[in-house]
């Protein structure tokens, strides 16, 4: 017995099956939502809220609600486009994000979500945070002043005994993603590449290793981010 349902996403019905949360089922059926901290075959958080959606009238993470028949979503109106604009701006101006000089830029998720939705100079005021850099591991530099506390890096980088290398450590205005000391001298060149790629901005960096995609030749510098989400 069939297990799919019927559900529209800005008035296109759509079917996927029952329990997928949104997020999922969209790229199933070629719609693209956006996120920073969601990631495939990962439990879901709703870290970042950039996949925020309507639904019977109420804001919602897609990445955390699951498909129901019949459901009405509303992803790419002024409101929801709005407000994902906002919360890309209040990412840019709680960091320090120097796009320029960044190793990430042109694979950057956030820089590339910036230019989809637009922004030009956030509304709200730059808070040029003092926040420092970890060098100290042999394979990686965690750069706080880029972070965005995703959480990905927590959630999938993990040693064979499921420890995950990294950590939040304090709260409030002081809470930051850190990357556990032990851990890190067992860190194989493999891990560091994934924890980089798997940084949607540019917090995690690989030592001793630059530009082996030249810039103007990276994932978003031809093609907008979600453009690989097709029927």
């Amino acid at each position: 017995m069939s297990n799919l349902i019927k559900f529209k996403i800005d008035g296109v019905e759509c079917m996927a099956e029952a329990g997928t949360y949104i997020i999922e089922a969209a790229k199933k059926n070629g719609v693209y939502i956006p996120t920073l901290c969601n990631m495939p075959n990962l439990k879901p958080k709703g870290s970042c809220r950039i996949c925020t959606v309507k639904i019977n009238g109420r804001l919602m993470t897609s990445c955390t609600t699951p498909v129901a028949d019949g459901m009405e979503i509303e992803s790419t109106s002024a409101e929801i486009s709005e407000l994902r604009k906002s919360i890309i701006e209040l990412l840019f101006v709680s960091g320090n994000h120097f796009c320029p000089s960044c190793e990430k830029s042109g694979n950057c998720e956030l820089q590339a979500l910036g230019y989809l939705y637009q922004m030009m100079v956030p509304r709200f005021p730059f808070d040029f945070p003092v926040k420092g850099i970890d060098a100290s591991s042999p394979k990686i530099i965690k750069d706080q002043n880029r972070c965005i506390l995703c959480k990905r890096c927590i959630k999938s980088i993990k040693d064979a005994e499921d420890r995950s290398f990294f950590a939040f450590r304090g709260r409030g205005n002081h809470l930051e993603v850190v990357l556990d000391a032990e851990l890190a001298s067992t860190m194989t060149d493999a891990q560091a590449e994934e924890a980089m790629r798997n940084c949607p901005v540019g917090s995690i960096i690989v030592k001793e290793k630059g530009f082996a995609i030249p810039i103007g030749k990276r994932k978003f510098d031809h093609n907008p981010i979600g453009s690989n989400v097709k029927v």
